[in-house]
């Protein structure tokens, strides 16, 4: 029996629709939500019901089999980084790389590089104390200093694999992870300047410092002079590992992955060049960075609390493998039901530029939802069906899926209310402009930097 075009697209529409109603209003995980959507679609769509069930499994199996396993390193290398002090070496030394007076680049840098193995909202608390004892020493408000770091730690978490949320969507879109890396850490850095800038602008109009009242904070009347940071820095640093054996579980996974895709680039796949290859495949390159973590950051831990520390970071990422496993079970099933295709031909015959598709709607999910991981994810699955057929850069598109995830973030977002709490906000009004316009800003920035490297590439 054909089925027509109609369909299919009925079938999508009431997934989606089911999918936003069951995360927004019931007691439904965002996982079951995913696979009882992709039901819907494939039901619906004119799919037969056993055939439904088959791609569901298929989709869900060949997306964790092409990240999985990468997730699963990614965040045992950033609970050792965590438990070890290596984040907070990170940032005492960028600030006192960067200098006096630039405080809000150096946390924001800081939390650029810091997020790229550990989860965002586990970095904000770690770096938190950082923030507070940097605005006490420098009078500088905790709310530039804080927003600056969030907005560098939510950057690289939305765009920059091995974070669970850019690697499952490089996945779905079937693009090279090294190459999602790059162009991710690329289009991070408009993108941080431009809420650093606001953040200076925010921290002058909403000043305020720590102290020791019930609230844990003040509003002096003017801002408290400079004082040197500098000392303090270099005693927390004595309890702390090094700089180089911080940033090399991190450094060494980027470089290798980078090496491979250059060499498979250049079609150099013989002799010494496979192992280079070889080390430089994902799973292989990560596997090398936890070891090196392991050893060179958990020496003072003993065998069963080094395992114990890794395990608790295999948890948190239990649910992340189960969502994106859905997103890829979503994405399949609206390959093969035929809806992606007959988008596609529609969309080829409209003046949209096709890569805003998985952008606006990372966009209207992350609105709906909260939930970045799952707006990307989602908005990965519903549209690599229908841009596979067009003449699209999927490297871009992944990243405009991911971009799109950062849009306006409020009360449904766990991130709005670590950020607002642990810098002391109460006031909605105050809350929203510590966090939902700065992400809101990074969004925008995003959008124009996209389309402009959608034009030249």
């Amino acid at each position: 029996m054909e089925v027509s075009g109609a369909q299919m697209v009925a079938g999508l529409v009431l997934g989606v629709i089911a999918l936003i109603f069951l995360v927004l209003k019931t007691k439904v995980h965002a996982f079951l939500a995913l696979i009882i959507a992709a039901s819907i679609a494939g039901l619906v769509g004119g799919m037969e019901p056993g055939k439904v069930a088959d791609t569901i499994s298929a989709g869900f199996g060949s997306t964790l089999a092409s990240i999985g396993i990468v997730i699963g390193l990614g965040v045992m290398i950033g609970r050792i980084l965590e438990v070890s002090g290596a984040a907070e070496t990170l940032a005492y030394s960028l600030i006192k790389a960067v200098g006096k007076k630039k405080e809000e680049w150096a946390m924001a840098i800081a939390g650029y590089i810091v997020s790229i193995p550990i989860f965002v909202d586990s970095a904000f608390v770690i770096l938190n104390p950082l923030v507070k004892a940097l605005s006490k020493k420098t009078g500088k408000s905790v709310i530039s200093l804080g927003v600056a770091l969030a907005v560098g730690l939510v950057i690289t978490h939305s765009l920059v694999p091995p974070t669970p949320g850019p690697l499952g969507v490089a996945g779905i879109f079937g693009v090279d992870i090294g190459l999602m890396i790059a162009l991710g850490l690329l289009f991070a850095i408009p993108t941080m300047i431009a809420g650093v800038l606001y953040a200076k602008w925010l921290g002058k109009r909403i000043y305020q410092v720590p102290d020791d009242s019930e609230l844990g904070f003040t509003r002096p009347n003017k801002q408290g002079a400079y004082q040197e940071f500098i000392e303090l820095a270099s005693t927390r640093e004595n309890d702390l590992p090094s700089l180089g054996r911080s940033l090399l579980p991190i450094v060494l996974p980027i470089l290798l992955i980078f090496l491979n895709t250059t060499l498979t680039a250049l079609e150099l796949t013989s002799g010494f060049y496979g192992i280079l290859i070889f080390l430089g495949k994902p799973i292989i390159a990560v596997s090398i960075g936890l070891i090196v973590a392991i050893y060179a950051l958990a020496g003072d831990l003993s065998r069963s609390k080094t395992l114990d520390r890794m395990e608790e970071g295999i948890q948190t990422a239990g649910i992340i493998l189960l969502v994106t496993g859905a997103g890829g079970a979503l994405g399949n099933v609206l390959r093969e039901s035929g809806a992606g295709n007959f988008i596609a031909e529609k969309i080829a015959d409209l003046p949209l530029p096709a890569i805003l598709i998985p952008f606006f709607v990372a966009t209207i999910v992350r609105l709906v939802q909260g939930s970045g991981t799952v707006a990307m994810i989602t908005a990965a699955s519903i549209s690599a069906p229908i841009l596979s057929q067009l003449d699209v850069n999927m490297a871009l598109a992944a990243q405009a899926a991911a971009m799109g995830s950062m849009v306006f973030s409020y009360f449904n977002d766990s991130l709005f209310w670590v950020v607002n709490r642990m810098l002391g906000i109460r006031d909605v009004k105050e809350q929203i402009m510590v966090w939902s316009v700065p992400t809101t800003i990074c969004w925008f920035v995003g959008l124009i930097s996209l389309l402009i490297a959608n034009t030249i590439f």
